[in-house]
């Protein structure tokens, strides 16, 4: 009976729906987070009569066929590269990106991993780092005698050294972009990694045509609705209901075929 291998694939499609809805829901105060959606597509079909076909020696043709789908499977679990909410700190060393692109950061083994979670601290040797301590490239140093440390939009870190009037550039935070922002891997720990299916990071300075802007003092907040979350909670909650209940409606037809006799 193909109605339980059906609703079988249907509650674990749903399963699966509800698993990655709770992780948008877990996440919905993580800085810089992106939620997901699961995307399904329905499985092969049995063709019991093809479309198309002759139906006889006059040239009829079946005009629908007999096609019997056998359940549904996972395509995807896209990401949703949708602007948050940006949030105000007034932590000097908090910055926002408003538009398209991600800070850079290198990771204890050289490779260089991307994130949205701008919630940056010193490290002691006064580097600007994660809150992992790994470093934000290009490796800005804040001299131990700042007094007042400046990001402006374009990403320039302005410092006002005590004694001196003018401020002094000591780097300049660049943001990378990518073709397909969902192709990226994530890594956890708000990181993300280069694929072939994201492109090749292309690196500017922020504000140039198709880059956002940098604003310090802010965080930007998950882009989770969570009024939209328990909504599809509830869906993907009735939909496994559904499925279980073809589940015993089969049961149930199979005990009378072996109750006759």
């Amino acid at each position: 009976m193909r109605s339980l291998n059906i609703a079988a694939s249907g509650m674990l499609a749903q399963q699966l729906n509800v698993e990655v809805i709770s992780n948008n829901i877990a996440n919905m105060n993580t800085t810089g987070f992106k939620r997901q959606r699961a995307e399904f597509q329905d499985l092969l079909y049995q063709t019991e009569e093809r479309v198309g076909s002759s139906s006889s020696d006059t040239g009829t043709i079946v005009p629908s066929g007999v096609q019997i789908g056998v359940g549904v499977k996972t395509a995807a679990v896209y990401r949703i590269s949708q602007q948050g909410n940006l949030t105000s700190t007034d932590n000097t060393y908090d910055v926002a990106i408003q538009g398209r692109g991600y800070f850079q950061i290198t990771l204890p083994s050289g490779d260089t991993a991307y994130t949205r979670a701008g919630s940056f601290q010193l490290s002691p040797t006064g580097q600007i780092v994660t809150t992992d301590g790994y470093t934000v490239q290009p490796g800005i140093t804040i001299p131990p005698d700042a007094v007042s440390v400046t990001i402006n939009a374009s990403g320039e870190v302005l410092v006002k050294v005590d004694g001196q009037v003018a401020t002094q550039n000591v780097g300049q935070l660049e943001l990378a972009t990518f073709p397909n922002d969902a192709g990226l891997e994530a890594k956890g720990d708000n990181l993300f990694l280069e694929t072939p299916a994201s492109g090749t990071a292309t690196t500017a300075v922020a504000g140039s045509p198709g880059v956002g802007t940098i604003l310090q003092g802010f965080l930007e907040t998950s882009n989770v609705n969570v009024v939209q979350e328990i909504t599809n909670l509830i869906t993907a909650q009735r939909a496994y209901e559904m499925n279980s209940k073809v589940i015993e409606a089969s049961d149930e037809m199979m005990r009378t075929l072996t109750s006759m006799r």
